[in-house]
């Protein structure tokens, strides 16, 4: 069924003003900016053959505008428009400058917005470039008061499609302890091995409270300023 087909309720830019970008799949957002399909194929359908040439939607993202004219039905005018979109986005995660890690305690206070003052646990990942510089900021796991889970699979993955090269993690103690437990010091231990086995620099682990910051002792990184305020 082609776009203009579908109930209009049911087809994406109306979805989207109604229930906000959330509500739709990467497909239908892709298909937006698209604008329309070619013979044969609607917008949606497009957008979906563009994610499959590329891989992934965060390949896509990374990709020129000249390796989407490789797909049928995507002229000049549709590639660049997606890779301006994309490019647009960079920006406005890059900011005026990107901070930089060079040190446990400039992991910690990166990572402290996302987790002084909540009353659960949760655990974030910072993104680097080869040179520290920051890349990216996401929040993956939000448990109980004491514990969350530590997804070491979806972790390497978030910082590979994010185009890192290194990485480091930190998560809130909400009862203001600093002590790690045994499940952090494996935690720390499984992402050093698994950052060494596809090639990233795995830069720190820190446990983060409403008032200071303790680092996790692990062999490859640096043990300078293992705990502060």
């Amino acid at each position: 069924m082609r776009v203009k087909d579908l109930p209009t309720a049911d087809r994406p830019r109306e979805r989207l003003l109604a229930s906000g970008a959330g509500a739709l799949a990467d497909r239908e957002l892709l298909a937006l900016l698209l604008g329309q399909g070619t013979r044969g194929s609607d917008a949606v359908d497009l957008a979906a053959q563009l994610i499959e040439h590329c891989g992934d939607l965060g390949e896509l993202a990374r990709s020129d505008a000249h390796r989407l004219l490789a797909v049928r039905g995507v002229g000049p005018a549709k590639a660049a428009r997606i890779a301006a979109a994309f490019h647009l986005v960079r920006r406005a995660q890059e900011g005026p400058a990107r901070a930089r890690i060079t040190s446990s305690s400039e992991l910690a206070a990166q990572a402290a917005p996302f987790l002084r003052g909540h009353p659960r646990e949760r655990l974030v990942v910072i993104v680097c470039d080869p040179r520290g510089a920051v890349l990216r900021r996401a929040l993956m796991t939000e448990g109980g008061a004491d514990h969350t889970p530590a997804p070491i699979r979806e972790i390497i993955t978030t910082v590979l499609t994010s185009g890192g090269a290194a990485f480091g993690v930190a998560h809130n103690h909400p009862s203001g302890s600093l002590d790690p437990s045994e499940a952090d010091l494996a935690t720390t231990h499984r992402l050093s091995e698994a950052a060494e086995t596809v090639g990233l620099r795995f830069l720190d682990h820190v446990i983060v409270t409403d008032t200071a910051w303790r680092r996790i002792p692990h062999p490859s990184a640096d043990p300078s300023h293992p705990v502060g305020p």
